[in-house]
């Protein structure tokens, strides 16, 4: 007999790809074959972002689009889970009935029942997110990498930005306990993951929480001891829990990748003020000196928020010569994104939306230049590559310890030997583009 068969669309960012893993792993404990083709799914689940504008509007296409297969294929019933429920509640399930049950950030662990219909008819659960339980060690995940884990340390927020919905969304932090991280990442590793990638909402304050408290620097050191054949990479860090034990500990040990995530969001102080951020640029300068002085070769990654209530052309123009001066490897920038749910709505003098657009392309087109600049570096130089896939006849894609997955850019490689996907091989650079690598074995 046939298993019966489930699609799962995984929309937003590597925190809502663990949780698709986790349910995708939990169906497939119930009985459940997790499909590539919609058309083919007797249940189709979709795990939503809402966090920005955008991600609200990616999710809502996604769902009609998706709905369509309940007239046109093999489709009875249509979950859809995630941030998107959780945020607009019964609103949003009255504005789409076509869907069976809305799940929220809450109640991803009732996913089985969900696809299974045993809710007792229950259209929405919104329990809250504070008293979940965090993900077990043994917990079955179906991975969307063969070579790459993301390892989730941590739930929720406890900071309060301004524009953030998140800490409504998932809660106050919640670390996981170290010993349950550790046993998951033993399991990645024995299964042949080369790259264990650490995400959560605040991923430098994992164990602030805990009793007693941890650190992040405690658990690299415990995940690099794991094996010297991997690569442990640091995700969404935040420049008030950067501290130096979690950087000597980066420079101390050399399967840490250099590399810092650390979304700064402006720096301009008195907007990072009414963004609820308690630093001042000054801080951050010092930051990005002290993480050089400490780890040399670190590679630098941000994210800038335009656009912002209150922002000035003179914010913008400190911004620049900022990303001048610190010259960022990686920078990426959002538009500001309004909504009634937020304290930042209430601030005074709103950026309009096509100067707001205006300022993203500019600070866009700045980086563009610095990340070409950084690259010429990278000429005639010989890097280890992890080799993620072959894109075409004698062309791979890989990344180097600097370029973090599905963030950045590549390395492409120009070999007529076939390569090993998620082996690790060495390769010199011939040639660059603004954001990409080019190279051949050696």
């Amino acid at each position: 007999m046939s298993k019966k068969q489930v699609y799962l669309e995984s929309l937003g960012c590597a925190r809502n790809t663990v949780d698709s893993e986790i349910m995708l792993g939990r169906l497939k404990n119930a009985g459940w074959s997790a499909t590539k083709d919609p058309a083919l799914a007797e249940t189709i689940v979709i795990n939503t972002c809402s966090f920005i504008e955008p991600a609200v509007n990616e999710s809502i296409d996604t769902i009609l689009e998706l709905a369509g297969y309940k007239r046109s294929g093999a489709c009875k019933r249509l979950i859809v889970v995630g941030c998107l429920p959780e945020r607009y509640r019964e609103k949003i399930a009255k504005e789409l009935p076509e869907i069976d049950v809305f799940l929220g950030t809450g109640a991803f662990d009732q996913v089985v029942e969900a696809v299974e219909g045993r809710l007792n008819r229950k259209k929405c659960l919104f329990p809250d997110p504070n008293f979940t339980n965090l993900l077990d060690s043994v917990e079955t995940r179906l991975q969307s990498h063969p070579h790459m884990a993301y390892l989730k340390i941590a739930e929720g927020c406890s900071r309060r930005c301004t524009y953030c919905i998140i800490p409504n969304l998932r809660g106050k932090l919640r670390s996981r306990p170290m010993d349950t991280i550790l046993t998951e990442a033993r399991r990645d590793v024995s299964s042949g993951v080369k790259e264990l990638v650490l995400v959560a909402q605040d991923t430098t304050a994992y164990g602030n929480d805990l009793t007693p408290s941890q650190t992040i620097g405690r658990l690299l050191s415990e995940l690099s001891a794991l094996s010297e054949d991997i690569w442990i990479r640091v995700m969404y860090g935040h420049p008030e829990s950067i501290d130096d034990e979690f950087l000597k500990t980066a420079s101390g040990l050399s399967n840490i990748c250099p590399y810092f995530d650390i979304p700064i969001q402006h720096v301009s102080s008195r907007i990072l003020k009414r963004m609820g951020r308690n630093y001042t640029e000054q801080d951050l300068y010092h930051l990005f000196d002290r993480i050089r002085d400490i780890v040399p070769g670190a590679v630098l990654r941000t994210t800038i928020i335009t656009g912002f209530p209150g922002e000035t052309e003179n914010d913008v123009e400190q911004l620049t010569k900022f990303m001048d001066t610190v010259k960022f490897d990686h920078l990426g920038v959002f538009i500001y994104s309004d909504s009634e749910d937020l304290p930042s709505h209430k601030l005074d003098r709103h950026v309009p939306g096509k100067t707001a657009k205006n300022r993203h392309d500019r600070i866009m087109s700045h980086q563009q230049a610095i990340s070409s600049e950084n690259n010429r570096k990278h000429l005639n130089r010989i890097y280890t590559i992890l080799v993620d896939e072959e894109i075409e006849k004698d062309v791979f894609a890989g990344r180097t310890i600097f370029q973090a997955p599905e963030v950045d850019g590549i390395t492409y490689i120009h070999s007529r030997v076939p390569l090993k996907t998620g082996s690790f091989i060495k390769a010199g650079i011939n040639d660059t583009l603004e954001y990409d690598l080019i190279g051949e074995p050696v």
